[in-house]
């Protein structure tokens, strides 16, 4: 494709350098809007600069992108909700044997749970978790952070529901989720693996930290901690037959009702009425010729009276507090077996979209249809668990596909992949090298998402050439390596930001994993992950 004018190409230049500035740094002194009204602002430039006409840029928009992507995220909600990401981070300190089998277990649980439900969202409910785990072993937080958001991305990269890249591939190759799967399922394992590895190999000592060493008081109290844990994105469900200060009234009434003053009580109004009216009748009787007598007579009486209808009211009172309390029992039982219920339903439409894409229905309705599924389901207004999902994505990818046809629309990124187009045909070793080496740099740059929508349909062109093999092959590389290369440095995915943000901001954990530790990490692990995965990618 030849360039355009020069006027567009210097104008929509412009544009994208402006999107890519705030999409990479959101934060820029000059113009701290952040990423999504920095995508906006981009697609805004590239129609005034006339770029792209208006129809042009709403055409640009990719519907079943947005509606796999909102899906997804509504799923999560909902798992949340379920515990599901609880239970997952229960595994993490379950029976554990010392701090490299927990090291193991977080990269193992974080690159599964990112699989299916996305990296970003793994990392989000994952990171508390580990932070109190870490400092109930007294050790440095950093390792196993390391682990989380790196094992989260390499995990990301098996499914196209994994991560955002891989949502742009599925749609827009056409390729199955089972076949996905397939063909970089084997990469991913053994790349969590060597990811592992690395990590302790380059924390050896210390992760070599002796059960005496560690603090038994920060033991008890973080254990509690991961066991009463809730995540900050769900709102939990709660119980509503009876509250606790209910339950607090019903115990103490019955603890009333058992108290030895009460049985005294009941001891007094056993006896028939009779008897109670046997004493005064024999005063009367005794002392019927004087005045005094009868009006004493009269008072016993009436006290008597008295204190057998105040027994008749305590034991109704009593009765009444344990009918109430058996009641509000039945309630409480009857909510608890409605929310396993419940539950249960969520894991099995869940698991049942997982099992329509990997039959090959459309992944964009099979993912709003179990969202819709879960709403009807949960039989209550939706709106706090659609109030969750993340509309400023939504609104960044629409701001970023429209910037970037624009920016192809320049010609300049045709231009430049027919210099290097030659030399990354990946029907041989050396071009899948250099095909990788190129995607990794410019995920690095401009991040893997736009690098997918520059770079997508070239190489899959230039592949197609070749065999409908090597076309499907040159997409799943692109998968893989626009994936991993967020591990180079800490700016280098999504992922890893949330988790440093969520470890900063932490209540009483907070800790802050500095760019040098990533990237001292990070480029290692890249290089030595993405190469032994090239090599399984089929």
């Amino acid at each position: 494709m030849a360039l355009a004018s020069i006027p567009k190409v210097v104008l929509g230049s412009l544009a994208f350098a402006i999107f890519w500035v705030l999409a990479v740094f959101p934060a820029v002194p000059f113009l701290p809007i952040g990423r999504t009204a920095g995508s906006l602002l981009g697609a805004m430039l590239m129609v005034i600069f006339r770029v792209l006409s208006p129809d042009q840029a709403y055409a640009a928009i990719d519907l079943p992108i947005l509606g796999l992507l909102f899906g997804t995220m509504v799923v999560s909600v909902y798992l949340e909700r379920a515990d599901m990401f609880k239970y997952l981070g229960k595994l993490l300190s379950w029976k554990s044997k010392g701090p490299k089998d927990l090291l193991c277990r977080i990269c193992l649980i974080s690159a599964i749970s990112s699989a299916l439900f996305t990296n970003d969202t793994s990392c989000v409910v994952l990171t508390e978790f580990i932070l109190k785990i870490a400092r109930q072993h007294n050790l440095p937080p950093h390792p196993f952070l390391l682990a989380l958001a790196s094992s989260a991305n390499i995990g990301s990269s098996a499914t196209p529901i994994g991560n955002p890249q891989n949502l742009v591939i599925a749609v827009q190759s056409k390729i199955p989720f089972g076949e996905f799967l397939v063909g970089v399922l084997p990469a991913m394992l053994l790349g969590v693996v060597v990811n592992a590895s690395i990590l302790i190999l380059m924390y050896w000592k210390l992760l070599s930290v002796h059960k005496d060493e560690e603090d038994p008081k920060a033991e008890v109290v973080a254990e509690e901690e991961v066991n009463s844990h809730q995540f900050s994105p769900a709102t939990m469900s709660h119980f509503t037959s009876m509250n606790s200060q209910e339950w607090n009234m019903c115990l103490d009434n019955v603890s009333i009702q058992n108290s030895p003053q009460v049985q005294t009580l009941r001891n007094r109004a056993s006896p028939n009425e009779g008897e109670i009216y046997r004493v005064p009748s024999s005063i009367v009787d005794s002392s019927r010729n004087s005045n005094a007598s009868k009006e004493a007579a009269n008072e016993v009486a009436e006290k008597t009276r008295e204190d057998h209808n105040h027994v008749k009211v305590v034991a109704a009172e009593s009765n009444s507090f344990v009918m109430h309390f058996a009641e509000g029992r039945m309630d409480f039982l009857d909510e608890k077996w409605k929310r396993v219920l419940w539950k249960c339903c969520v894991y099995m439409i869940t698991l049942g979209m997982l099992i329509a894409m990997l039959l090959g229905l459309n992944m964009s309705w099979t993912a709003i249809t179990a969202a819709l599924a879960l709403v009807v389901l949960d039989f209550k207004d939706a709106r706090p668990c659609l109030e969750k999902v993340s509309y400023s994505l939504l609104i960044f990818f629409c701001g970023m596909f429209i910037t970037v046809d624009g920016f192809n629309k320049t010609g300049i990124p045709s231009a430049m992949w027919e210099l290097m187009e030659p030399y990354s045909h990946v029907d041989h070793a050396t071009g899948i090298v250099v095909l990788a080496l190129v995607i990794l740099v410019l995920s690095n740059l401009a991040s893997n998402v736009p690098t997918v929508l520059l770079l997508g349909g070239r190489v899959a062109a230039s592949a197609a050439a070749i065999s409908a093999k090597d076309e499907k092959k040159a997409w799943l590389i692109l998968a893989w390596v626009s994936t991993i290369a967020g591990n180079l440095s800490l700016l280098g995915s999504a992922a890893n930001l949330i988790v440093c943000e969520q470890a900063r901001r932490a209540p009483n954990l907070a800790y802050t994993l500095t760019f040098w530790n990533h990237l001292k990490f990070g480029l290692p692990s890249t290089l030595i992950v993405t190469a032994i995965g090239l090599t399984l990618i089929r």
